[in-house]
């Protein structure tokens, strides 16, 4: 038998779904936040008929002894992703404006790592999984995969990390996640790096494959295999979008509160392999869910978004919307500095800094992968505007370029949903490294057998 899955900070689901889809059975977890927790316990558990096993707490104030009847002989897998605020560039950011004592090396989720791996040593765990951000390699003076490699082959584990691109592997997002591997030293083989389904059409080089040269001089990193010899090209937004209904097709159109899980009919039947693997996760006939809600955007921001071109960003937009102002002032003939003049410009005119965070507003691209999905797409969804439509990406389409199946269904509110979608693993990016997991275990079953 397999072992089984003990999922730590699991969020919504997205590695924990990959590793179901590859034959892993999922036996436990933890989540802190209720509304996550609820939407893996449906999706996981419920829709099955089985008892949820996700336990939502503090895993801190959690003994992974209770955890030990979860599973028998065949031994666990400990999977998850600590929180990342303390290493990602927003989230240092967002803690500088708290305040100068708000560094990130003073959050305490900055050293979640350690529960981690605490649960992975009292379980015994035969396999361990971690996934983060990139920047984990920098945490003041910590390199956490390295720390956390260390700590492993000093407990008996054969461990490196890499950096995977889930465009890599069929989602439609360049999407960098920093992946640790580890595995018993008695066990025959490491577990291999995943072999990308697909790559990159034209000559272009991500941000973290350009440091792979950096990182080599850390003991525990392996540049992973290229995507070079893959059959397929990189999935677009497009190729995402192109069956899904449309929600707003003018400036003008009404805006309709749905329901998050309210449905809609698709617009076509499936164009593509990415669809069919959407509209077929959990099997041909299997009822799907639109989850078309979106934000209710501004008439500001829709006029502007309407006039915005592929791939501009907040600068872009801004110099659109002083366009507009000037037109209207002068139409009206109102006198600069003129209390109609100022009216008109906070009318029209977004306050946001010109000179910061210019991707706060970004346009797709159809013909592309998204740029990377975030949790802040809960605020407002301007990060990632729709490629035709004058408005923000609605549930589903942040779901869809996450690789999330049309029947993941999120029992929350809309903000809840585009949080969990923001901060989940990629579940086809979490399929492939699960079967690179499988593969080791599947070995280790034939090696016994002979």
């Amino acid at each position: 038998m397999l072992p089984k899955i003990i999922d730590l900070f699991s969020g919504c689901g997205g590695l924990t779904l990959g590793f179901q889809k590859a034959g892993f059975d999922i036996a436990a977890g933890v989540e802190l936040m209720p509304e996550a927790c609820q939407t893996i316990t449906y999706n996981l558990e419920y829709r099955y008929g089985r008892k949820p096993t996700h336990i939502c707490g503090d895993i801190t104030k959690i003994e992974a002894s209770v955890f030990a009847d979860k599973f028998g002989e065949e031994g666990c897998i400990v999977i998850g992703g600590p929180p990342c605020q303390a290493y990602s560039m927003a989230g240092r950011a967002k803690l500088r404006s708290l305040g100068k004592e708000r560094i990130n090396t003073n959050d305490s989720r900055g050293y979640l790592f350690q529960d981690f791996l605490r649960f992975a040593y009292d379980l015994n765990a035969s396999a361990v999984i971690m996934e983060n951000v990139p920047e984990s390699t920098s945490f003041g003076d910590m390199n956490i995969p390295e720390t956390v490699c260390d700590s492993l082959e000093s407990n008996g584990y054969s461990a490196y990390w890499t950096v995977l691109n889930s465009a890599d592997f069929g989602v439609p997002q360049l999407r960098e996640r920093l992946i640790l591997f580890a595995v018993k030293k008695e066990m025959a083989d490491l577990i291999e790096l995943p072999v990308p389904t697909h790559r990159c059409p034209y000559d272009y080089k991500t941000q973290y494959q350009k440091r792979f040269e950096a990182f080599s001089r850390y003991r525990h990193f392996r540049k992973p295999n290229s995507s070079e010899n893959a059959k397929e090209i990189w999935v677009t937004v497009g190729d995402a979008f192109s069956d899904l209904p449309i929600l707003k097709d003018s400036v003008d159109s009404r805006y309709r509160n749905v329901k998050l899980n309210e449905e809609l009919g698709y617009r076509t039947v499936p164009q593509n392999q990415f669809q069919k693997i959407m509209r077929g996760w959990y099997g041909p006939n299997c009822f799907s869910s639109s989850a078309n809600s979106f934000h209710n955007n501004k008439k500001r921001d829709v006029v502007i978004f309407d006039r915005m071109k592929p791939g501009d960003n907040y600068e872009q937009a801004a110099e659109i919307a002083d366009n507009i102002f000037f037109r209207e002032a002068e139409l009206y003939n109102y006198k600069e500095g003129s209390e109609e003049y100022k009216k008109l410009y906070n009318r029209i005119v977004p306050k946001y800094d010109r000179n910061k965070f210019l991707n706060k507003w970004k346009k797709l691209t159809l013909n592309k992968p998204s740029h990377t999905i975030v949790a802040h797409l809960a605020k407002d969804s301007y990060s990632h505007i729709h490629p035709t439509e004058p408005r923000g990406i609605s549930v589903r389409e942040a779901a869809r370029i996450q690789s999330f199946p049309d029947d993941f269904f999120f029992n929350c509110s809309m903000g809840d949903a585009y949080k969990q979608i923001g901060n989940a693993v990629p579940p086809l990016m979490a399929y492939a490294i699960a079967s690179s997991v499988l593969n080791v275990f599947n070995k280790e079953k034939r090696h016994d057998a002979a």
